[in-house]
C-alpha cells in the first residue's frame, strides 16, 4: 500500500495545506478518506486493525476511531463484530450519488451566478485553464495524470460554486462529490478516458457560467454529471 516515505509526504502536504500541524487522528483520516477514494483501499475490501495499524504506522484505538468517523461519512462500513470493510460499490449506490449530486451542485451553481463577480470569474477561469492542460495529457497516460487530472477536475467544479454561500450546501456537496469521485478513479484504472467528450462539456460549461446564463449552465452540468457517472458506472455489482 504505503512505504513511510509516501505517508511522511503526504503529511508535510497537509500541513503546508492547513498552514500547521495537523492532530494525528485527522492526519490519519484525510489518508484513509485519500486512499478509499482513490482506490488504493478497494471496494468492499476488509480493513484488518492489526494490518493496517502497521502500514499507517498508528495505533488499534486510533485506527478504529478514524474508521467509524469514516462510517459515518459512508465510506467505510462496519461489520458488528466483524470489524470494518471499505463500502462496496454498485449501480444503485452510483445512480443515488449522482442524483444527489445533480440536486446540490446545481442548485448551488445557480446560487454563485446570482451572484457573481470579477472575483469568481476569475477562479473559474482559472480553474478551467488549468483543468483544460491536464485533459490534453490524461488520456494517453491515465495512470500517471489520472490523479492530477481529477484534482483539477475538482477544482474546476468547486470553483463553479464558490459564490454560493450557504456552508451546508457545499459541505453535503463535498461529501456527494467525494463518494462520486471513487467511482471515476476507480474507472480510470480500467476504461479509456473520453478527453474530447469531457473537455467539450467543461467548456461549454464554463462559457455558460461566464455569460450568467445559470439555466443553460446548470442543464448542462446536470448532463455532465450524469454522463460522467455512466462513464464511471462499475461493470458488475459489488
Amino acid at each position: 500500500m504505503l512505504n513511510s516515505d509516501n505517508r511522511a509526504n503526504r503529511m508535510d502536504e497537509r500541513s503546508a495545506r492547513t498552514g500547521g500541524a495537523p492532530t494525528l487522528t485527522e492526519t490519519l483520516y484525510e489518508l484513509l478518506r485519500h486512499d478509499i477514494i482513490l482506490g488504493v483501499l478497494p471496494p468492499a475490501a476488509k480493513l484488518k486493525l492489526e494490518k493496517l495499524s502497521k502500514t499507517y504506522d498508528v495505533s488499534v484505538n486510533t485506527l478504529r476511531e478514524t474508521l467509524s468517523r469514516l462510517a459515518a461519512d459512508g465510506l467505510v462500513v462496519a461489520e458488528g463484530q466483524k470489524g470494518f470493510a471499505v463500502l462496496p460499490v454498485s449501480i444503485e449506490d452510483l445512480r443515488e450519488i449522482t442524483e444527489m449530486r445533480q440536486l446540490l451542485e446545481c442548485h448551488a451553481l445557480r446560487r454563485s451566478i446570482a451572484g457573481a463577480d470579477l472575483d469568481w470569474e476569475a477562479r473559474v477561469v482559472g480553474a478551467y485553464h488549468k483543468l483544460s492542460k491536464v485533459e490534453e495529457l490524461v488520456e494517453a497516460e491515465p495512470e500517471t495524470y489520472g490523479e492530477p487530472w481529477e484534482r483539477a477536475n475538482q477544482e474546476f467544479h468547486e470553483a463553479l460554486v464558490s459564490n454560493c454561500s450557504s456552508r451546508w450546501l457545499r459541505l453535503y456537496l463535498r461529501a456527494m462529490y467525494d463518494h462520486s469521485r471513487r467511482y471515476r478513479m476507480l474507472s480510470l484504472k480500467t476504461r479509456p478516458f473520453p478527453r474530447s467528450q469531457s473537455a467539450k462539456e467543461h467548456r461549454d460549461i464554463l462559457d455558460a457560467a461566464i455569460s450568467r446564463d445559470a439555466e443553460r449552465a446548470s442543464r448542462l452540468l446536470a448532463d455532465h454529471i450524469l454522463k460522467a457517472a455512466q462513464l464511471a458506472a462499475p461493470e458488475t455489482a459489488g
